[in-house]
C-alpha cells in the first residue's frame, strides 16, 4: 500500500511514519511545509529506504498538491497537517483556518479528482483519513462539578460538537468538511479523533515536553490556573498504531473515537513528570531546590480553557480490535526517559525561535 500523509514531519504524523517504516512494508509519501513544528529529524535516517518519499509542500497550494497526488500515486491518504496548539490559536487564529479548514478543502479536492480518473479496482480501494481531535466536542463535566459517585459521560463517536478554541472551531469545520465530500461527491473517507496526545519528539510548547525541557533547565513550571482542569492521556505510539489500523481496515464513512483511558488532571501530570525526573535525573536538578516539583508555579488560566476530556474508544476496540498498550504510568516513564536520552534533537528545537516561553494570554 501507498500512504499520503500529509503533515508527516510533526509529532503525531512522524510517529505514523515511523511506524509505517519500522512494521509494515507498505510506502510513505511524506508531505509537510515544515512550519515551526515540523522536523524531519523525527523520522531516523535508519527507517528511511526506497519506500520513503518527502514532499516539501503546503497544503493549500492546489498546484503543487496535485502534482504530488499525480507523481506518486497513492492509494491513500491520512490527513494529519495542521496547526494544532490552541495557545497559538488564541494568539493568531487565522494560520489555523488558513491551514486546517483551506488547507482541508484544496487536499479534498485535489483527493476528489485523483480519485474520480483512478481504474475502477484501485478506485473502490482508496480511502481518505482524516484525523481530528477530541476538542471538537467541547469540554465534559468536571468531578467537581457533578455529586459524589456520579458516573462521569464520556466523548463518544455521537456526541454534538461544540468547540471552544478557534483551533478545536477550525478542526470541527475540517470535520464536517470531510463527511460532506463523502456524502455528496462519494469521496470514500474514515474520521478519527484521538485525546491529547504525549510521546518522543514532541514538540516543546506543549505541557509534557515544556515542563520536561524547563524542569532541567531549572526554570518554572507554568500551570495553567489551579491545574484541575482533565485530559485522557494517550501515548503517541499507540495512537500511531490505532491510525494506521484504521486507514487499512476502517469502513468508509465511519468515525472512531482514540482515547488513552488515562483521564488525569494537569496538575498530576506535571508532579508525575517531575517525580520521574527526581529518580531518573536527580543530577541535573538546580542546587536551589530539593525537588523538581519546587519549580511548579501557577499562572493565570488560558481563556476559554476547557474543564475536562475523556474519550470512550469501546468503539474502535470492538470493531477493530485496538486497545492502547502504554498506561499513563509506562508510557509517561519511557517519553522522560526518551528526552533524557535525546537531547541533541530537542536542543536543535530550542535553538530556534521558540525558547520555552508561554503562550495564549490572548492579549
Amino acid at each position: 500500500m501507498k500512504i499520503l500523509v500529509t503533515g508527516g514531519a510533526g509529532f503525531i504524523g512522524s510517529a505514523v511514519v515511523r511506524h509505517l517504516l519500522a512494521n509494515t512494508q507498505d510506502s510513505v509519501i511524506n508531505v509537510d511545509v515544515l512550519t515551526y513544528a515540523g522536523n524531519t529529524e523525527s523520522i531516523p535516517q535508519a527507517l528511511q529506504s526506497d519506500r520513503y518519499r518527502f514532499e516539501q509542500v503546503d497544503i493549500c497550494d492546489a498546484a503543487d498538491i496535485k502534482r504530488v497526488f499525480n507523481a506518486h500515486q497513492p492509494d491513500a491518504v491520512m490527513h494529519l497537517a495542521a496547526e494544532s496548539h490552541v495557545d497559538r490559536s488564541i494568539d493568531g487564529p487565522g494560520a489555523f483556518i488558513q491551514t486546517n479548514v483551506v488547507g482541508t478543502y484544496t487536499l479534498l479536492e485535489a483527493a476528489r479528482a485523483y480519485w474520480q480518473d483512478l481504474p475502477e479496482e484501485r478506485k473502490a480501494q482508496f480511502i481518505f483519513h482524516h484525523i481530528s481531535t477530541d476538542e471538537v466536542y467541547g469540554d465534559l463535566p468536571h468531578p467537581d462539578e457533578v455529586p459524589e459517585g456520579a458516573e462521569l459521560p464520556l466523548f463518544t463517536e455521537n456526541t454534538p460538537y461544540a468547540p471552544s478554541s478557534p483551533y478545536s472551531a477550525s478542526k470541527a469545520s475540517s470535520d464536517h468538511l470531510v463527511r460532506s465530500w463523502q456524502r455528496t461527491y462519494g469521496l470514500p473517507t474514515v474520521v478519527t479523533n484521538c485525546s491529547n496526545n504525549y510521546g518522543p519528539y514532541h514538540f516543546p510548547e506543549k505541557l509534557v515536553p515544556h515542563v520536561i525541557l524547563n524542569a532541567l533547565a531549572g526554570k518554572p513550571l507554568p500551570v495553567y490556573g489551579d491545574g484541575s482542569q482533565i485530559r485522557d492521556w494517550l501515548f503517541v505510539e499507540d495512537h500511531a498504531r490505532a491510525l494506521c489500523l484504521v486507514v487499512k481496515s476502517g469502513r468508509v464513512g465511519e468515525t472512531f473515537n482514540i482515547g488513552g483511558h488515562n483521564e488525569k488532571r494537569n496538575i498530576d501530570v506535571v508532579r508525575t513528570i517531575c517525580a520521574l525526573l527526581d529518580e531518573l535525573a536527580p543530577q541535573q536538578r538546580a542546587a536551589d531546590i530539593s525537588a523538581y516539583a519546587d519549580l511548579i508555579t501557577f499562572v493565570k488560566d488560558r481563556p476559554g480553557h476547557d474543564a475536562r476530556y475523556a474519550i470512550d474508544a469501546s468503539h474502535i476496540q470492538k470493531e477493530l480490535g485496538w486497545k492502547p498498550e502504554e498506561d499513563f504510568v509506562s508510557g509517561m516513564r519511557k517519553t522522560v526517559q526518551w528526552y533524557l536520552s535525546n537531547e541533541s534533537w530537542w536542543q536543535r528545537v530550542l535553538s530556534g525561535k521558540y525558547k520555552l516561553g508561554r503562550l495564549g494570554e490572548g492579549e
